[in-house]
């Protein structure tokens, strides 16, 4: 099985959690999430994510995604993910956002991890645009 594991700052990663689970549905098994709260110190941080991943098996792979490159939610994660051996099955990916999780959750079983890296990092890129609305002018209004 191939686990999305989703941490963050704040409430973030468990309301991208929440907001996924409208999408793909509830109750996943294969997506994980958790969070650094204000005030919460590294090593507990650290034990929650060590419990979250203790459902991940010898041929499991995980898909970490954080909120930010270098933050304490992806560095303590993967030395969390490091000390329990996992790292060589994991892929870590910074600056997600929903549409980027989405896409993993729905394309993550039908490919290798390989192929769904090249699909996902463009796919999070894409997803930040502006987004612009021409305004019409009403001839009665000149």
């Amino acid at each position: 099985m191939k686990y999305i594991v989703l941490v963050s700052h704040g409430m973030f990663a468990p309301g991208l959690h929440d907001a996924l689970g409208m999408l793909v549905g509830e109750n996943r098994e294969d997506i994980l999430s958790t969070s650094l709260k204000n005030g919460m110190g590294a090593d507990e941080f650290a034990e929650n994510v060590r419990k979250l991943i203790s459902v991940v098996k010898e041929d499991d792979e995980i898909l970490l995604f954080a909120d930010l490159l270098g933050g304490s939610p992806l560095t303590v994660s993967a030395n969390v993910i490091a000390e329990e051996g996992l790292l060589d099955r994991t892929t870590m990916i910074s600056g997600m956002n929903l549409p980027l999780v989405l896409s993993a959750a729905v394309m993550k079983d039908d490919m290798d991890i390989d192929e769904l890296k090249a699909e996902l990092i463009p796919e999070g890129q894409d997803a930040i645009t502006e987004f612009t609305i021409q305004a019409t002018e009403d001839e009665d209004d000149i």
